[in-house]
This record gives C-alpha cells, structure tokens and sequence, in this order.
C-alpha cells in the first residue's frame, strides 16, 4: 500500500523527468540479459548469490513472478533474480533478492561505482551522484547519465525518474534505505572493520560481480595487492603512527576503527591513537599538538578532509600540520610527515578496487627506492 501511495503521488513528477532521463536508456539499454541464473552462484573469492523465486510483488520496485524473474522498468525486458547478502537500514547483513544482470543501475556510493567500473558495466549506469574523483568524472559528465544528487542526499523524484532496477548505497544514506526501496531494491555495502578493508573490497566487489557472472574477474583486479601490502607491512614493523585528518582548521586522530584503518590494521603500524581508547570511526577526535609531542610518532599520515570535499577557503593541511609544536617530532624532523596525495578517494571511495590502487600508492611513497 505504502508503495503505491508514493507512486500515485509522484506520477506526475515522473511524467516530466522521464523526459530528462530518457536518454539515459541509450547507455545502459544496449546490454544483453542473461536468458537464466543457476541455483546457486559460486566465485572463486568465496562470494555467493542464488538464485530466488517470489510470487506476486517483490516490494522492492520490480514484480517478480512465480520463475524467480523480474520485469525491467525502464526497458520492458524480464530479468532473473538472485539472492546475495547486503546490509539494511539498520546495517544489519541480511538476504536481499536482485535483479540478475541489471540493466539500469542508479548509483549513491562512490565505493560501489568504483567497483562497477572496473568490472566494466559502467555503461549500464543511468544515474549517479555527483562526484570529485577524477578516474570517475566520465560518470559526472554524461549528460546521458541523470545527477542523482551527492552520496548523503539523494535526489528521490531523479533516482525514481530514472526507472532503475537496482540502487547503490553506502553508510551516508542508510536513513534513506527504506524510501528508496520504494523505487528499486537498493544494495548496501560497506567496509567492515573486522575484516579488514582489503577483505571489505574482495567481498563487496564479489556480492557485485555476482550480480553479472563476473566473480572470476574479482581475483585478477586485485591480484598484486596482498604482495604489495606485504612489502608496506614488512617496513610499517616495528614504527609507531599517529594517523589523523585535517578538518576545519584542527587535526583529528583516527583510530583503528574507521577511515584510513588500513594504516594501522593490515599495514600494520603501531598507531599510538587508538591509546585515546574512543570511538574515531566517523570524523576522528580533534586532538591538540601536544598530544603528538607527547606520544612522538615515527610517522604522521595525515588526510585533508576538506581538500577531500572542497571545502571553499578551507586552511590547508600542511599549513595546519607544520607548526612549531609538530616540527619537533621525530617524524617531522626525519621526513616522515605523509601527507596522503588522494584525500578525496580516502575519505569517499575507501571500498574500492581502483581506490585500493591509489591509497597504496600514497603509503609507497614511504618505501626506499
């Protein structure tokens, strides 16, 4: 019932934004789609998808019949179902039935558009949210691609307008899951922490890829990572961190529980921040400079959260960083301030595979020669 309130309601606007999104279609139209999915979907990275079947209304946007299939909004064409894990509104991993080689895809997570991309099904994306990544302009750029608004507020008449069959989200917009099911069956994945954000990327990217067929291709986009993590583990051993962002003019210490938690968990540095024993999983603790003195770090890695969202007249980082109390420090004194070259991927695409590339590029710099 509640669906088909918010349908009535905003028939009209759906009337005059088809229009702007129509040709949207031309991009993501052009794909084949899969005649049947087997019983059960297996990868060679452990991730998993089966295959369901419902009878009548799916409540997720689509109508499924009784051979497990569901129609297409935007082009008419019956698309099979499979199951694979995803979080709710509440964050909780639970079973969520899908499109099988979705052909329009709306997208709210930078993370998620990173991963289709590399898979190259970029092209069945019919809206996205505004973005600064520069490897993922293309997206912003094509006016035949509808702007859904930013990855913490959704523009709901343009995501509904665009007739996706499947949504991408990350944390920022869980409050929205439940309206936003209304549309379509919406994907929440995000890092987990007690995996690990390299285990977060191979398990995020299969539950995706197995919505193509494509799990075969998670391995090989991500084949040199573990070797390279291993030789930035081999040098972290033994060194002490304090890892932190720039925000508003002061430096926040993050912990081991949230962003950049790579650093200290699978590169494994001894950050000296997680000794504040709070939780730093969003925006850090703001901290003053004499706790840096105080815990006198090998290194300070440092990411410019407003650099990252273009934060108009925002001090910079180094002109926060370099001050008298923090060239004292040891880290500072040995050149060993790191001041991580992709703030922008750091802090809103962690999660990604091609992301994954450019965060260890920003630690290899550490690396001797």
């Amino acid at each position: 019932m509640k669906k088909k309130i918010m349908t009535l309601a905003l028939s009209a606007t759906m009337a005059l934004a088809l229009a702007a999104c129509g040709s949207g279609k031309g991009s993501a139209g052009g794909s084949s789609t899969s005649s049947a999915v087997s019983s059960s979907v297996q990868g060679e990275n452990g991730s998993s998808a089966s295959s369901s079947v419902s009878d009548g209304d799916s409540g997720n946007g689509v109508s499924a019949d009784s051979n497990g299939s569901a129609e297409s909004s935007g082009s008419g064409k019956t698309l099979e179902t499979i199951t694979i894990k995803s979080l709710n509104a509440n964050k909780e991993e639970v079973d969520l039935e899908v499109p099988y080689d979705p052909e329009r895809i709306a997208i709210l997570d930078m993370a998620s558009l990173d991963i289709l991309d590399s898979l190259g099904v970029g092209d069945r994306v019919v809206g996205a949210a505004s973005t600064s990544l520069e490897y993922l302009q293309d997206y912003a750029d094509n006016e035949n691609i509808e702007n859904l608004g930013t990855i913490k507020e959704a523009d709901m008449e343009a995501v509904m307008a665009c007739e996706p069959d499947v949504i991408f989200i990350g944390g920022r917009l869980s409050s929205s899951y439940d309206a936003l099911s209304e549309i379509a069956p919406v994907v929440y994945l995000a890092t987990d922490t007690e995996i690990g954000v390299v285990e977060s990327v191979r398990k995020n990217a299969g539950t995706i890829a197995s919505m193509f067929g494509m799990e075969e291709q998670v391995d090989s986009l991500m084949a040199d990572f573990d070797g390279r993590i291993q030789a930035l583990a081999e040098f972290a051993e033994g060194k002490t961190a304090i890892v932190g962002m720039c925000t508003s003019g002061s430096f926040n210490v993050l912990g081991n529980d949230g962003r950049c938690s790579i650093i200290g968990v699978e590169i494994g540095f001894d950050n000296v921040g997680v000794e504040a024993n709070i939780d730093t999983s969003t925006h850090g603790n703001e901290a003053s400079f004499e706790y840096i003195v105080e815990k006198n770090p090998d290194y300070i890695f440092v990411m410019d959260r407003d650099a990252a969202i273009g934060t108009d007249g925002a001090q910079l980082a180094k002109d926060i960083m370099e001050n008298e109390l923090v060239q004292g420090t040891d880290a500072y004194k040995n050149g060993n301030l790191v001041y991580l070259e992709h703030p922008a991927v750091w802090y809103t695409a962690e999660g990604g595979i091609q992301a994954m590339d450019l965060m260890l590029q920003d630690l290899e710099t550490m690396l001797p020669a």
